[in-house]
């Protein structure tokens, strides 16, 4: 398959390290051993060392090749605690960060801008937000970007074919509203600015893995068919979407079918560069967006990967819970594979 060859040859071409922050899941075990074995990555395991040994061997895994450290024990624990205390300076005590770098998913996160693992993986037992929180207060986001987003790699056969889509977010943006200055009631950043943000980023994850981006963002209707919901912030999220890229390929409001049958396409929208050619799809709310990919899984056959988390100043990514050693492995080497 294709669609790791980028991230292979990042790989092979700079070596990379991943922090894991779940070291005791066998599932992280895992895919760690296939990790180490083929020895595309360096591995850093969260944990104790003997009991993340003595883990991983009654679970039928080596993992003596990894990297295992238990932030109750590492040797620059002290500097790591400073270094967290300044980031978050005036947000938190010397002794709020000495706590929560004793657990291993800020641990992890710390260890990451101390530039001892260029990449993290969390979320085998971590929920989202306590794999992305970390990042956000300590990587927190890159120049230019307003938010985090996420967005989906959909993979599958047909015909003969690969076939690659993406959709974005379906996991970490709730919805999309005006962000307003309290005292002054003026609009700092326009719900509509985050979703075309959403979509810019969306389609360069999507680049990065060989799709030709044509960015459609979705509504219940199409060029303005209907109206109320979220019609008007998929409408002039188009817009600002242009204004951040103006060279990118985007176009809507659309319907799903405008946006990938040429027929209705025809019908609906003749005119448009993208309807009925769109490979990367753009959910203005989450409900619609986490059951949109879950239904191109389990219903079209896709391999979903992701969530892919967009707007850090370093690869993080989140595990679903229901992960298996399969996915950790493909995870971790989109992950890594992404880290500049």
């Amino acid at each position: 398959m294709n669609l790791f060859t980028k991230l292979y040859d990042n790989l092979k071409a700079k070596r990379k390290t991943i922090v894991f922050t779940e070291g005791m899941d066998e599932r992280i075990q895992n895919a760690a051993e296939r990790i180490l074995t083929e020895d595309i990555m360096g591995v850093i395991l969260c944990g104790n060392k003997e009991e993340v040994l003595a883990s991983a061997k009654a679970n039928g895994h080596d993992v003596s090749k990894a990297t295992i450290i238990d932030p109750l024990s590492f040797d620059e624990f002290g500097q790591m605690v400073d270094l967290m205390t300044e980031l978050r300076k005036g947000k938190m005590t010397h002794e709020e960060c000495e706590e929560l770098c004793k657990k291993s998913n800020y641990f992890g996160t710390m260890l990451v801008k101390m530039g001892k693992a260029d990449a993290l993986l969390g979320g085998a037992t971590y929920s989202t937000a306590d794999t992305v929180r970390p990042a956000l207060q300590i990587i927190k986001t890159r120049k230019g970007a307003n938010l985090v987003s996420s967005s989906f790699i959909l993979f599958r056969e047909k015909d003969g074919k690969d076939e690659v889509i993406s959709m974005g977010d379906c996991a970490i943006n709730l919805s999309y509203e005006d962000t307003v200055n309290k005292e002054t009631g003026e609009v700092i950043l326009s719900g509509a600015r985050k979703l075309g943000e959403v979509a810019v980023e969306t389609a360069r994850t999507a680049a990065y893995f060989g799709i030709d981006p044509k960015v459609a963002i979705l509504s219940f209707s199409t060029y303005g068919s209907g109206k109320g919901g979220t019609v008007k912030l998929s409408h002039d999220a188009v817009a600002e979407a242009r204004a951040i890229d103006p060279n990118l390929v985007v176009d809507g409001e659309f319907q799903f079918d405008a946006a990938v049958s040429e027929v209705v396409a025809k019908t609906k929208c003749p005119e448009s560069k993208v309807a009925g050619k769109a490979n990367v799809f753009i959910f203005p709310l989450i409900e619609a967006g986490n059951i949109g990919y879950k239904i191109a899984q389990r219903l079209g056959g896709f391999e979903a990967y992701g969530p892919i988390l967009q707007g850090l100043n370093a690869p993080i990514n989140d595990l679903s819970r229901g992960c298996t050693a399969d996915e950790v492995y493909k995870m971790a080497v989109i992950t890594a594979g992404m880290a500049e």
